[in-house]
C-alpha cells in the first residue's frame, strides 16, 4: 500500500486544515493509502481525537519538534532544521518509508529539502513546480511557477517535457499542446533565454513533442495549449498576478453588486452562476502543485490551504505514485534526448551560483 508523508504543521492553518484533510482524503478512498502525519505529537493527536479518527489503521504519526518559520531562507532553514516536520517528512521519502511527500507550509523549504535529500532525477537540471489554470475550455498546466528563478533554454525544454507527462497521465489530455510564455507570438521576440528555447522546442516539435509555439500573458486563458511553459521567476509573477487578479474581481463584483436593490436581487437571481465560477477558479480543487524533476513525488499546497485542498493534494499524490509519474519523466527525458545539455555561459553560470537553493 503507498504511504504519504504529511506535513502538519505547514500552511496557515495547520495543523487543524491539514489533519482535517487527511481525514476527508481517507474517507473518500478508504484503504488505498496511509497516512504518515509529521509533526507535534500532541496538536495532531488532539485534532484527531476532534475528528473521532484518533487510533485510525491508516494513520501514523511521527513526531517533530521543529517548524520552518514562513520567513526564515530556505537553504538555511533546511539545514539549520534537520528535525523540522518538512525535513522529516521529504527524509521519510528518501528513506523509503513513504512514497510521496506533501507540505503546505514553506515552498522555498519543501523545493529545498527534496532536492536535497530526494535528488532529481537523472538527467533533470533544473525542478518545476507545476500549477493548474483553469482556461476557457478547461484548464492547463503553467511550469515553473517557481522553484527555479534562473534558467538556461535547455531547462525550458525539459519542463515542457515534465509538464507533457503530467499533463497524459495525471491531467488525462492524450497529446498535449505545448506553449512557450513570452511577450509575443513571433519566434523572434523575447529574451536570448526564450528565443533559445523556442528554437530547441521547435526542434522537438519535429519529434513528438506537440509545440505550438509561443503565448503571450494576455492569452494564457484562451486554451491555446495545454502546457504553458516559463522560467521561475516569470511564472511565480504570473501565478500571483492571476490570484491578485481573480480577488480583485471578487471584491469589485461584491462591491458594485450591493449598490442598489435591483443589482442585489439580479445577485441573487444569479446566484448558481457565481457559484460555477467559483467552482473552476477554486485551487483547491486542483490538489496541490507537484514539483516535478525530483526522484520521488512531492505535493506542495497553498499556504491557505482549506480541508478539501489537502485532501485533494493527498489524491494527487497518491495518483502520481500509482501512474509512476518519475518513471515517464525519465523516460520521456531520455526519448527526447533531453540528458545532454550544452555548457551553460560565464554569465549563466554568475546566475545560478546566485540562485538560492
Amino acid at each position: 500500500m503507498i504511504s504519504l508523508a504529511v506535513d502538519a504543521m505547514g500552511g496557515d492553518f495547520a495543523p487543524r486544515n491539514i489533519v482535517e484533510g487527511v481525514g476527508l482524503a481517507l474517507d473518500a478512498a478508504p484503504g488505498l493509502c496511509n497516512i504518515i502525519l509529521v509533526g507535534d505529537r500532541r496538536q495532531m493527536a488532539d485534532q484527531l481525537v476532534r475528528l473521532g479518527k484518533s487510533g485510525h489503521p491508516n494513520i501514523e504519526l511521527v513526531h517533530a519538534e521543529q517548524v520552518v518559520e514562513m520567513n526564515e531562507a530556505p537553504a538555511a532553514a533546511v539545514r539549520g532544521k534537520p528535525k523540522s516536520s518538512i525535513a522529516i517528512a521529504v527524509d521519510l521519502v528518501k528513506q523509503g518509508a513513504a512514497q510521496a511527500v506533501f507540505s503546505a507550509g514553506h515552498t522555498g523549504a519543501a523545493v529545498a529539502s527534496a532536492v536535497l535529500k530526494m535528488r532529481p532525477l537523472p538527467g533533470v537540471e533544473r525542478p518545476a513546480i507545476a500549477t493548474v489554470f483553469p482556461n476557457r475550455k478547461g484548464r492547463f498546466l503553467l511550469l515553473d511557477a517557481g522553484a527555479s528563478v534562473d534558467c538556461r533554454s535547455q531547462h525550458l525544454a525539459q519542463f515542457a517535457a515534465m509538464g507533457e507527462v503530467y499533463s497524459r497521465h495525471i491531467l488525462g489530455i492524450a497529446n498535449p499542446r505545448i506553449g512557450l510564455l513570452n511577450i509575443g507570438e513571433e519566434p523572434s521576440k523575447g529574451n536570448e533565454m526564450v528565443k533559445e528555447a523556442h528554437e530547441l522546442l521547435t526542434r522537438l516539435g519535429r519529434q513528438s513533442l506537440n509545440f505550438v509555439g509561443n503565448v503571450e500573458g494576455s492569452n494564457m486563458f484562451d486554451d491555446l495549449c495545454d502546457v504553458l511553459v516559463c522560467d521561475g521567476f516569470v511564472g511565480n509573477i504570473a501565478l500571483k498576478c492571476s490570484e491578485g487578479t481573480s480577488r480583485l474581481v471578487s471584491d469589485l463584483l461584491r462591491h458594485f453588486l450591493k449598490r442598489t436593490t435591483i443589482r442585489k436581487l439580479g445577485a441573487l437571481l444569479s446566484r448558481n452562476a457565481y457559484r460555477d465560477i467559483k467552482d473552476v477558479a477554486d485551487h483547491s480543487e486542483y490538489g496541490g502543485a507537484p514539483l516535478l524533476g525530483v526522484n520521488g513525488v512531492c505535493i506542495i499546497g497553498h499556504g491557505s490551504s482549506c480541508p478539501n485542498a489537502v485532501a485533494n493534494a493527498i489524491r494527487v499524490g497518491r495518483e502520481s505514485v500509482e501512474r509512476e509519474i518519475s518513471q515517464h519523466i525519465q523516460d520521456r527525458m531520455v526519448e527526447l534526448n533531453l540528458c545532454q545539455s550544452r555548457k551553460p555561459t560565464k554569465d549563466e553560470r554568475a546566475r545560478e551560483e546566485r540562485q538560492p537553493v
